[in-house]
């Protein structure tokens, strides 16, 4: 039987797994049932905590729903966060290796704020697609004169890295976009392969306030929030229209959170989010060998 937790970080649940003796071994299709909300336990992915291998107290290992793994998940990273310090009774702080470099986590009474790594490969007005046609109008061009025109499909994108690649996109009223449909398509697009991006449309609510909706690669579908997806968002936000921090993030799931940062000529340095992270229950489900 394997023991589990379940977690939620604004929304994104998480099955969350101790694997610090490093005896589990599992497999993408057993990785992808046990995210499954009809046949397993069901989630927007999977953590693995596993011993570091270098001088951070953990390790943490992230999986999407249909088993690939990622380099990087913020409201994971939360979430993790929160269980690494339950596990170790440590009640301040815990930092955890990741492919996308090292986080720390802090607590402050039922949040928990991540320090992220840098993000990098921002590029403002990265392109302007008409997903319709599956086709690419502009590339890598001064674009600030051509607006979102959402109801006839052209789109201009802005990119950025923040642990996992994503596309920007400013919306009028992000409630009224087919998130679904329109995401997929982007998703998919052939500006964006081989790896392809988390879609995220934005839509500014107040000076320091934005609301996002994401289209998350992996879990092929919207989730109610994505924690690098909203820092992608808000520093893009910064960028296009000098916001100052901190910027707060509203989610589907009716959470905000918060994202901090400090910015150093044309990097973002010191980057952090802060938001809820919860545990669920916890429970134990029988693993098949498929």
């Amino acid at each position: 039987m394997l023991h589990f937790t379940k977690m939620n970080g604004a929304g994104n649940d998480f099955i969350v797994l101790d694997n610090s003796d490093g005896t589990l071994k599992l497999n993408k299709t057993q990785i992808a049932k046990l995210c499954d909300r009809h046949h397993g336990i069901g989630a927007d992915g999977l953590l693995i905590l596993e011993l570091p291998q270098n001088s951070t107290n953990f390790r943490m290992r992230y999986y999407n729903a249909d088993g690939s793994e990622a380099e990087m998940c913020g409201n994971g990273a939360r979430c993790f966060g929160r269980f690494a310090a339950n596990l170790s009774g440590k009640t301040k702080e815990v930092s955890f290796e990741t492919p996308a470099g090292i986080i720390t986590a802090q607590f402050i009474g039922t949040d928990v704020c991540i320090r992220m790594g840098n993000p990098h490969s921002l590029v403002i007005n990265a392109c302007v697609l008409d997903p319709e046609a599956n086709q690419l109008l502009e590339a890598n061009l001064n674009l600030l004169d051509i607006d979102n025109l959402i109801d006839d499909h052209l789109l201009k994108i802005h990119t950025i890295n923040t642990g996992v690649p994503h596309a920007v996109v400013f919306v009028d009223d992000v409630e009224k976009i087919d998130v679904c449909n329109l995401g997929a398509k982007l998703r998919y697009h052939k500006y964006f392969k081989p790896q392809g991006r988390n879609i995220n449309f934005v839509e500014q609510i107040g000076k320091q306030d934005i609301k996002v909706r994401t289209y998350e690669r992996g879990v092929e579908y919207e989730t109610l929030s994505c924690g690098t997806g909203m820092v992608a968002s808000a520093l893009i936000f910064h960028k296009l229209f000098n916001a100052t921090t901190p910027i707060n993030v509203h989610v589907r799931s009716g959470d905000m959170l918060s994202v901090l940062f400090q910015q150093n000529n044309a990097i973002y340095q010191d980057v952090t989010l802060t938001g809820p992270a919860e545990i669920v229950f916890e429970g134990k489900i029988e693993l098949t060998s498929q």
